[in-house]
């Protein structure tokens, strides 16, 4: 099942210009790399909903929490471990 999964931008890592950026977000302290192209108006600490590597809209922080909560307890999160990386 393919699903987006909500987590906090920590940092903006590269920066073509306003719309091309990349960022790190944090999954419940698992970091990934992600495409922030989808939404330009994203700053740190911000929430987003990811879905393949890319940002895909932003998300409140209750809400975030919820939606990340329930996929915790459904055990949809085992394909964010695999890099290792963490805050």
């Amino acid at each position: 099942m393919c699903l987006s999964i909500p987590g906090k931008l920590i940092e903006v890592t590269s920066e073509l210009d306003e719309t091309f950026r990349l960022g790190r977000v944090s999954f419940d302290g698992i970091v990934k790399e992600v495409s922030l192209t989808l939404v330009p108006e994203a700053k740190v600490g911000d929430y987003v909903m990811v879905h393949v590597g890319a940002a895909i809209s932003l998300v409140d922080e209750e809400e975030a929490v919820k939606t990340f909560d329930l996929l915790k307890q459904l055990g949809e999160l085992h394909d964010l471990d695999d890099t290792g990386e963490t805050e």
